[in-house]
């Protein structure tokens, strides 16, 4: 298998967004994402990788430029990560790279199981840094906080197995390349909604107001019948690797 950044295979772009996801369909309606991903991607194509199976692309990492200290990471993690690469696009700096923040992480659907999520993480973690990066942060999604949405993100993220690694699948991918986790980011995704458009996005009939669970989500959405919307605010968790 061969990695590569879309600053070195520019011809890769459509590989990258041909690789397939699996996030419940209102993952996908983040306002922040509909407006700034591409930007990022089109802005920061050093900092996106794509790997090949032959031809076949079968992974996929996208990450941004962040400017914040690793000891006081932005609540809103992962909307802020993308606010911020849009922001430092539309002033057309060049970016420092001291600070990065990993946004998503994907392999195929049809290769997973097949251990490409460790290589992928350890491939962005060389090469960013030889572009000078020290500290790599992500607000990472837990795996399997979707099979128990009202437990507390911190709770769930300090949650170690019987040998101290994280009981989370994906946050112990993280740590055992020598990620730390360092707190939760409990407002890192907010998605706003109709009543109408989350019976679309979910199927449910969202006509009693409170807390309703919906399939894939890390926390419930907040329902209000009366003003007609629904909000999910999604906690994601804190990783930071030291690359010094």
């Amino acid at each position: 298998m061969q990695t590569y950044s879309l600053a070195e295979r520019p011809d890769l772009l459509d590989a990258f967004w041909a690789i397939p996801g699996d996030w419940p369909a209102f993952m996908l309606e983040d306002p922040t994402s509909l407006f700034a991903y591409e930007v990022a991607i089109e802005t920061f194509p050093q900092l996106h990788l794509v790997v090949l199976d032959g031809d076949e692309p079968v992974a996929r990492l996208h990450a941004v430029p962040l400017e914040a200290a690793v000891a006081h990471l932005p609540p809103r993690g992962w909307d802020h990560a993308i606010q911020y690469a849009e922001r430092m696009a539309a002033k057309g700096v060049t970016p420092d790279l001291s600070t990065v923040s990993l946004i998503e992480a994907r392999v195929a659907p049809q290769r997973r199981g097949q251990g490409l999520s460790g290589p992928l993480l350890l491939e962005a973690r060389q090469r960013f840094a030889e572009l000078g990066t020290r500290d790599l942060v992500g607000p990472v999604r837990p795996t399997r906080k979707a099979l128990e949405p009202r437990t507390p993100a911190d709770e769930y993220a300090r949650r170690v197995r019987e040998d101290g690694l994280p009981a989370d699948p994906w946050l112990r991918v993280h740590a055992r390349l020598g990620g730390r986790i360092i707190g939760v980011a409990p407002l890192s995704m907010v998605i706003p909604g109709t009543l109408a458009q989350w019976r679309e996005w979910t199927g449910l009939p969202f006509d009693t107001d409170g807390l309703v669970d919906v399939e894939g989500g890390l926390s419930p959405v907040h329902v209000d019948v009366a003003n007609n919307h629904g909000v999910y605010i999604e906690p994601n968790v804190w990783v930071h690797h030291d690359l010094r």
